[in-house]
Parts: structure tokens; sequence; C-alpha cells
């Protein structure tokens, strides 16, 4: 949080006064060593007055990008929401902290910053920077020693999780986040460091390309009431164009309705784009009907429908035990949250030539990868990823711990019941 209020403050819309008073406020409250990250909560306060947005969407500027920042706290409890949040980005920056245990205890098995990296990836979130945070730490000191141990370690578990054919696209930045060393501009404490700040390795990502041919899925985030206007969806369109005048179909809920106006950062739009986080405003639905997880699209032939089941890949990742048919851990599919069993595990794979090493296994374990039947236990709108990869990939997570990760390969869909 320190880092991203860091960015919005040197780059983003808010004005000296303002940030001001957020100062006067942290210290006052006894928090003034967390000001910036002060100024993320505040704004995410203000910005709800009084809705409550789990992940803050925030913007600010570089020379080439208009960047929204989707912050996504580390404790664990916040993994839910860091998977929603997650699969609506096209960079993640991953930072790490510099200081002597607090690294470790973050790569290790158990650690946040593998478990991080392991769902950004599986998400599809192929372009990575890494900012080495708290380099003021007195111990490391600005240090290029305890820097090049670290690089050392991530580029190994960064490899692992997935990251190996871009590993020579991702800065290691060392920062502070705190006094702003290499955030903007080059710093003076550490002149062995000849790399990008954190602004000019934003602008170095390349622009992420917009499937906008496809049809329409957008997977809801959000639902809100708002007063004189009425229900308004929020979500990041995965696929496809979103137009006032638009009749629109939401999944699994069936509710057909007319797309009334588009938003973005309180601004009207002619049409949404890939990419674009929005909110909507649709007549005559209740907010009960709707909710997080549920996807638009249009009504037309190319309509989202229900998934009876779906044949997915499954790697298991970190498991203590055998899996067996009817396992039912917990997936997080786009916004989706929900049970899902492993009704049949009907092949068992190879993991690096894909070769299919036996038919109806009696069970998979930590290592394993498998195509497997699974059945949702309450109404949920996915597709193959191969068509729609952000509504085709999922972590399963079980006991709070991600344990593997899952690839829809084929959905078998529920027909449209005629109103």
């Amino acid at each position: 949080s320190t880092t991203t209020g860091h960015l919005i403050y040197k780059r983003g819309g808010i004005d000296e006064r303002t940030l001001a008073a957020y100062e006067k406020e942290a210290n006052d409250l006894g928090k003034g060593s967390f000001k910036y990250a002060w100024v993320l909560d505040k704004l995410k306060a203000e910005r709800e007055r009084g809705i409550t947005i789990n992940i803050a969407l925030w913007k600010f500027e570089t020379d080439k990008y208009h960047v929204t920042i989707i912050d996504a706290p580390g404790h664990r409890d916040f993994i839910k929401n860091m998977i929603t949040g997650t699969s609506q980005a096209d960079v993640a920056i991953l930072i790490v902290a510099a200081g002597r245990g607090e690294f470790e205890v973050g790569i290790s098995s158990e650690g946040q910053t593998r478990e991080h990296a392991m769902l950004a990836y599986t998400l599809g979130v192929k372009q990575m920077i890494v900012g080495i945070n708290k380099m003021d730490d007195s111990i490391v000191n600005y240090g290029k020693k305890r820097y090049d141990e670290i690089v050392e370690e991530l580029c190994r578990v960064l490899k692992m999780v997935g990251y190996k054919n871009a590993m020579k696209k991702v800065p290691f930045i060392p920062i502070s986040g705190w006094n702003g060393d290499n955030i903007e501009t080059s710093s003076k404490n550490m002149p062995w460091y000849k790399g990008m700040t954190m602004i000019q390795a934003i602008d170095a990502i390349k622009p992420p390309t917009r499937p906008t041919e496809k049809p329409l899925r957008l997977p809801i985030q959000d639902v809100y009431k708002i007063g004189g206007i009425g229900t308004v969806p929020c979500g990041r369109v995965e696929t496809g164009i979103l137009k006032p005048g638009t009749m629109i179909n939401i999944c699994p809920s069936n509710v057909v309705t007319e797309c009334k106006s588009v938003e973005m950062h309180h601004e009207k739009l002619e049409q949404a784009v890939p990419g674009d986080n929005v909110g909507f405003n649709i007549k005559g639905v209740s907010i009960k009907e709707i909710k997080r997880g549920n996807v638009v699209s249009q009504n037309n032939a190319d309509v989202a429908r229900e998934a009876v089941n779906f044949q997915a890949q499954v790697i298991v990742i970190n498991h203590p035990k055998d899996i067996r048919n009817g396992y039912t851990p917990v997936i997080d599919c786009h916004t989706a949250h929900i049970s899902c069993a492993f009704t049949q595990i009907l092949q068992k794979m190879d993991k690096r030539t894909g070769a299919v090493t036996a038919e109806n296994p009696d069970s998979i374990k930590k290592g394993d990868s498998a195509i497997v039947l699974m059945t949702p236990a309450k109404p949920l709108c996915v597709e193959a990823a191969s068509e729609f990869p952000p509504l085709g990939r999922f972590p399963i997570r079980d006991n709070r711990r991600t344990i593997g990760v899952g690839i829809i390969k084929s959905v078998n869909k529920k027909e449209i019941a005629k109103k």
C-alpha cells in the first residue's frame, strides 16, 4: 500500500491540499509512518462514500499510459480479493520486502510471495515488474549484496511458478516505497543500480491487445443500488464491446435487460472495450437478482450459458493427501467464488509432455496433472480457456491454501429456458 500510495501521490490526481490534510490526519492518529498507505485507504473511503469496494481502483498517469491500480493487499485473508483483482490486471507489480527474515518468509513454500506470483501467472498476467522494497531498512542499508541475493532467489521462484520465458523481461527494481527511491527518479542512495525506475518500468510494458471482435463477456465484480439511478453492476469487460442500448443477458441468473448507460471513472462512455473497468445502469432489475460472479453477455446467439459441468486440466501444486473423486474444493474463476466437485478424474498426464499416463486413475497427488470432470455446487458461468481465456482459468483453494490450478478445456452448457 505504501508503494502504491507513493505512485498515486507522485503521479495521481490528488491535489497538494488534500494530501496535506491526509498527512495531518495520519500524524494526529499516530500513523505518520503509514502516510502513503493512508492516502490509499483514505481515497478508498472517500471514493466509496459509504459503499465498500473491496479492491481500490485508482489511477495515475505516466508519459505513456493511463494506469489503473487495483490494490490487492497481501495478507492471507485478502487472497480471495487478490484473485478477483489480479484476474483483471494487465501487469503484476510484485513487491517484496528486503528486510532479513521478511523476504525469506515470503518466498517459503507457505509464503505469500510465492502464492501471489503463482496466482498471477495462472490468471494469465504474463507481464511482471518486481519492486524490492524497504531498501532503506537499517540492516540492508541500500546494499547491492542483499539486492543480488534476493534477485537470484526470486528468479528461481518465478521460473518455478511459470514465468520462465518472461524472465529476461522482468525488471527487479530496488526501491523504498516510503522514501521514494527509484519510484519516479533514480536513487542517489543506490548508485550501483543502473536499471529502470518504477515509472519507467510501467512505461516499458507492452500494450495489451484487446479482443474486441469476440462476443461480449463481462464478469460482475460488484452490484450497487444508486439512488435516482437504480441498479449499477460493475466489472471489467474481458472480451467484446458493451454499448448503451444493448440488450444483455446476465448469467447464470438468466436476467435479460437493456444496458442504459456505461460509465468509467465517473465519465459516460459511448462504448466499453476489453480492459475497461466500468459501471453500467440497467432498468427494471433488482439488486437481489444479480451478484458478483455473474457474467454479462449480449442476448443473441453468442449468449453466455450456465455450466452443468466442465472438463479442466488440473495441476496439483500443494496438497497433503491423495485427491479422489468427490473431492470438493473452492475455485475462483473470473469473479466467481464457488465450490466445485471433482466428479471424475478422467486421465492422468505427464506434466512435461502432456501424454496420457493413466485412464480413470483412483487418485492424483501433489505434482500431478490430470483431466478432471468438475461439477459446480451452485449455478456458475464459465467458458473454455481457448475461447475466452479470462473465463477459463482458475486457482483451486482448500482450507485457505491454493492447492492447484485449472484450465477449462470444454464446458457442458445448460439450455436456456424460454421465459
